[in-house]
């Protein structure tokens, strides 16, 4: 619900480590993404199956992961442990790409990534739920998030310097990301996980064992969210489509990279903001608006004809994640008592993953034999449906007692 004043302190030390640690963290995993394609068509002479098989597997260990890792570290007395295991796994064996010769190799290595950020997710984010005050929430959310996007677009930077100086050298910059990695994980050692300030919290100890809190069913109104977050996670495509029509209405793919940087240049910008709106506001009436904005800029793609059409909506596209990533995780909290929260981050993320997976497969197939238009129309129209529904979902903070 709404406050009438708004509690803005500094962000936690303990958050500014988080923060930094997802920013080296995406960097390193931004050097290597947009390059992979390439790398194994060129380097490799894999086909577009193989990138296909890659990319599938690894989203799909993710998402399970997310929901393992989240129920176990409800049942540990720490997190941060579980979420160094997962950082660490990330930053070892992404390197290793650069060794690979043949796609099954990638493929492996890929896999390993993607286990490390499936064990961390949930725990990460239960973690940061534990420094903040139900009137700060969103707005701790929101500045993680913004790093996490300035990440997306030091990486790439990072990848043409490298590529500038040492063209086809993508084994290179591969092997690079084992430096950002490596500070990510050290930052780790700097969260003090006694510091929380989560007033929700037990202030002295619980009689109840971790195990036995841990085994309590999530909140009802809980379960209703991830239902509506799953209907708009069906029209919820993979961002590729995206850049698949803006590089048709640019006449090639020349000038997308820019606009992949600017995008996150908008996401970095206004994602504190954002979660800041949602304390004030409400994390409902946030969501909901991101969600509108998502509906007006697949219905932008579906009608426009014009280059810059299509580069001002997905421009505004980026505020769409300001005003739904941060204050949803921030709700999730909200409707979580502290001892399941690791559960319902990796439920949350899960239904995330496995809602684009399919809406991917969906779109693809819209895209392909009805054309671009139908897949975006249909899109919005998840989105507005999904938008709609959540209005009549009640949202009210959990209390004590619950």
């Amino acid at each position: 619900m709404p406050t009438d004043t708004v509690e803005k302190p500094s962000i936690p030390r303990p958050v500014w480590f988080l923060g930094w640690t997802s920013l080296f963290t995406d960097a390193a995993t931004e050097m290597i993404y947009p390059l992979l394609p390439v790398y194994l068509s060129r380097v490799l002479g894999a086909s577009a199956v193989s990138l296909g098989i890659i990319e599938g597997v690894a989203e799909a260990v993710n998402s399970v992961l997310k929901v393992i890792s989240g129920y176990w570290s409800d049942r540990r007395s720490r997190r941060r442990p579980i979420v160094i295991a997962g950082y660490a796994l990330s930053s070892i064996s992404r390197p290793l790409i650069a060794l690979t010769m043949t796609w099954p190799q990638v493929l492996l290595i890929r896999a390993l990534d993607r286990t490390g950020k499936g064990i961390r997710g949930a725990p990460r984010d239960a973690l940061l739920a534990r420094f903040a005050t139900p009137s700060t929430r969103g707005r701790i959310f929101g500045f993680h998030e913004a790093m996490d996007h300035v990440g997306a677009i030091v990486g790439p930077v990072m990848a043409t310097a490298v590529l500038f100086f040492v063209p086809e050298g993508y084994r290179l910059v591969f092997a690079l990301t084992a430096i950002p990695g490596a500070i990510a994980v050290t930052l780790l050692f700097f969260v003090d996980e006694n510091a929380a300030v989560d007033k929700e919290l037990p202030t002295q100890p619980s009689t109840t064992s971790p195990r036995a809190e841990a085994s309590r069913p999530l909140p009802p109104r809980l379960i209703a969210v991830m239902g509506v977050l799953l209907v708009f996670s069906l029209g919820n495509s993979a961002d590729a489509f995206l850049l698949l029509r803006l590089s048709d209405a640019l006449g090639g793919a020349k000038y997308v990279p820019l606009m992949w940087a600017g995008i996150h240049v908008v996401k970095a910008s206004l994602s504190t903001w954002g979660g800041t709106l949602s304390d004030r506001f409400g994390r409902k009436q946030l969501i909901v608006s991101g969600w509108i904005v998502y509906a007006l800029v697949y219905l932008g793609f579906a009608m426009s004809t014009s280059a810059s059409a299509f580069i001002a909506w997905f421009l505004f596209y980026g505020v769409y994640f300001a005003f739904a990533e941060g204050p949803a995780k921030a709700l999730i909290t909200d409707l979580t008592p502290p001892e399941r929260r690791g559960t319902a981050f990796g439920f949350y993320n899960a239904t995330i993953g496995v809602g684009a997976l399919i809406a991917s497969v969906l779109f693809g197939y819209l895209y392909e034999h009805f054309g671009s238009s139908t897949a975006f129309t249909t899109g919005a129209a998840l989105a507005g449906v999904a938008a709609v529904m959540l209005l009549f979902v009640p949202t009210r903070p959990l209390s004590h007692a619950e």
